[in-house]
């Protein structure tokens, strides 16, 4: 029996279009998936990066870009024969566009049990404040006019 299935063109299209790549292989990335949310003060990105070389993980920061990158390595193909093959291997990338309401220069991050954590603070001229009302101190009175 013969399937056909007139939207997996337009499956593969549109994975090409939200990964960057129309072209690849099973054993190569995708995309990062990744969670972005405000905490108080700070916004907390937690991306996945499951077997990610510790060594590769790069987070940099250009021009308000920033970039979050890693490699994920295989075994080397000498003497195996492979059964199957499902997990990403390669070069992991994802960049995000910040604000001007971020400290960039005190962004850190983690790497604990493949998740990647990279913590952005709020700069201080984007914070709330209150703003003090002064007084001259001196009660005013105020006029009121009758209306004829």
């Amino acid at each position: 029996m013969l399937r056909f299935d007139p939207f997996s063109d337009m499956d593969a299209w549109t994975r090409g279009m939200m990964t960057g790549s129309a072209a690849g292989t099973a054993r190569t990335p995708r995309f990062m998936p990744l969670d972005l949310y405000k905490v108080e003060d700070h916004y907390l990105l937690v991306a996945d990066l499951p077997g990610a070389d510790p060594g590769s993980i790069d987070v940099s920061i250009d021009n308000g870009v920033l970039t979050l990158s890693a490699q994920r390595s295989t075994p080397s193909d000498e003497g195996v024969q492979w059964l199957t093959s499902e997990r990403f291997s390669g070069t992991y990338r994802r960049q995000l566009t910040l604000g001007d309401a971020i400290d960039s220069s005190a962004i850190s991050a983690r790497y604990d049990n493949g998740v990647l954590t990279v913590t952005i603070p709020v700069a201080e001229k984007a914070k709330p404040r209150r703003i003090e009302v002064e007084s001259s101190g001196r009660p005013q009175a105020i006029e009121t006019g009758t209306v004829t």
